[in-house]
């Protein structure tokens, strides 16, 4: 069968999405349809025009900085030869103007953009495509979500006598909010409940079921033996719930009278026991599969675990140890010598400079690709 001739330019146009063709030394070699609508210039206007210009007469403008930022990772892309997707962009558009000669305002936009390398036959980079999209609305969406998660979630403050450290993260490179999540409950007698949990997907629909199971969870712990029963009458909940499906809970009950950890894990990455000299003890003796993924539906499992004064309970959602293209094990190994290296710190600054310390250590500088959810128990 004889193959088609591909008319490429013809493609190159059609492309759905803007995108840029540009020599090594950044001048504009060709552009698609969809860059000149979203730029709303002529092709004229663009085509060997060099592309740091932009905003070169006005380096005051907040564009300017997003044009630097752009020519950086460009020239990056020629020198390393490997495509790259810089982070989120912020774009002020310039005021169209009223009748009355006022600028009207406009709503900043957010732009996705992702250069990429073309070898010629020598190997060397031929040409940059530049590729970008808008991703306001998702920005927007986010933005809605984070509002209604953090509104959800307990404040920080002390149980009675206990100093709690609580925090959370959003992804930064992630576009959507996940459904991490944590809860504080304060228990008859010296006793304080304390769960972290993981909703499957993203964005309002994992922020709103995020929601429903913790406040399910959190009356279920007020009215159980333990975190087993809790746990148990939550995967009952979580199966009337759209969206709770493959949920991971680690849900424990803090008893200072009995100096005991009773706890139980659905799924999620097991609790750590920081003890006063500095060792680290995984709370891993009573985990089943996530909510609703069980084979069988039988009381869920439950164990303790004894505690002395100065050791710290640590929870957290997965954005804290895993890393793409790493085992979990070594995210577990990893905290585990953070607590250990810093655990000086929590018995000077109590929970929350062990919080801090952590968070500043553990998570990438560029930002997390997944949220983060940490609770630090002072015992």
């Amino acid at each position: 069968m004889k193959q088609p001739e591909i008319d490429y330019r013809a493609v190159f146009q059609a492309l759905p999405g803007a995108v840029a063709l540009l020599t090594p030394e950044l001048y504009f070699a060709d552009v698609n349809e969809e860059w000149l609508r979203v730029i709303n210039r002529s092709r004229g206007d663009v085509i060997g025009r060099y592309m740091p210009d932009d905003y070169a007469d006005r380096p005051n403008h907040p564009n300017a900085a997003v044009a630097h930022n752009i020519g950086v990772s460009l020239r990056r892309v020629v020198r390393t030869g490997r495509a790259e997707t810089m982070e989120l962009q912020r774009f002020d558009p310039e005021g169209e103007v009223t009748a009355t000669g006022r600028p009207r305002a406009v709503e900043e936009r957010f732009w996705s953009m992702t250069n990429i390398p073309v070898p010629g036959e020598d190997g060397r980079v031929a040409l940059l495509l530049h590729r970008v999209a808008e991703v306001t609305e998702l920005i927007q969406a986010r933005a809605v979500a984070l509002s209604l998660q953090e509104a959800m979630l307990p404040a920080p403050h002390t149980v009675r006598r206990h100093p709690v450290a609580v925090r959370y993260r959003p992804a930064v490179r992630a576009l959507e909010v996940g459904g991490d999540w944590y809860d504080l409950v304060e228990l008859p007698g010296d006793r304080l409940g304390v769960a972290v949990g993981d909703v499957v997907g993203h964005g309002l629909s994992a922020a709103t079921v995020m929601g429903q199971l913790r406040s399910a969870l959190s009356a279920a712990s007020r009215s159980c033996g333990g975190p087993a029963c809790a746990l148990e009458i939550l995967e009952l909940y979580a199966d009337s719930v759209v969206g709770a499906e493959n949920t991971t809970v680690a849900s424990a009950v803090v008893d200072w009278d009995a100096r005991r950890i009773t706890y139980s894990v659905a799924g999620h990455l097991p609790p750590a026991l920081l003890r006063g000299d500095g060792t680290v003890e995984f709370l891993d003796r009573a985990t089943d599969p996530p909510l609703g993924a069980r084979c069988d539906p039988g009381p869920w499992p439950q164990a303790a675990v004894p505690f002395t004064e100065g050791a710290f309970l640590v929870l957290y959602t997965d954005g804290l140890v895993e890393r793409r293209n790493e085992d979990i094990d070594t995210g577990l190994a990893r905290l585990a010598a953070a607590l250990t290296r810093h655990h000086g710190a929590g018995g000077g600054g109590g929970a929350e400079a062990l919080a801090d310390v952590l968070l500043a250590e553990l998570l990438p500088g560029a930002g997390a690709d997944d949220d983060t959810a940490l609770v630090i128990v002072a015992l």
